[in-house]
């Protein structure tokens, strides 16, 4: 299977309740920027939830998903500044972001592509365990955007 080019990704929407049963994963909302990382042999493009490409903003974040050893992968995740107390914070991320010094933190919470498999099609819960295990293993890839690491 062909990697595609961009993924359209699934956005949370207001609810008036939450939905409840064993079907259902509730996930922390991030204060950040959604964003994919498109990798294809070595080559790492990070875009935009509405397609956009990134990458050049984020080098580093590209460079540490560049590290990683597949062939062809699409992680979705969100791309955020941390404020000390462990809190994502948009504000920080426009302040790294503009004054191209600081870190950034991307937390990875799904994945739809690995190595020629639609992922996609599987249960998230098991797309998180498999997105976990793949992860774990390069524990040690930091991002830090602009100035040196």
């Amino acid at each position: 299977m062909p990697l595609p080019r961009w993924i359209e990704p699934q956005l949370s929407k207001l609810a008036a309740k939450a939905p409840t049963g064993p079907q259902w994963v509730h996930e922390i909302n991030f204060d950040g920027y959604r964003m994919a990382a498109r990798i294809e042999k070595g080559h790492v493009t990070l875009l935009t939830r509405s397609g956009l490409d990134w990458t050049a903003k984020y080098p580093a974040a590209a460079a540490a998903f560049a590290q990683l050893k597949v062939d062809t992968a699409y992680i979705d995740g969100e791309l955020c500044g941390v404020r000390p107390d462990g809190v994502t914070s948009f504000e920080t991320m426009q302040q790294v972001s503009d004054s191209g010094g600081g870190h950034l933190t991307y937390f990875a919470f799904d994945f739809l592509e690995l190595n020629g498999e639609d992922v996609a099609r599987l249960p998230l819960v098991e797309r998180k365990t498999r997105l976990a295990s793949l992860l774990k293993k390069h524990r040690a890839v930091k991002v830090r955007e602009g100035g040196p690491s």
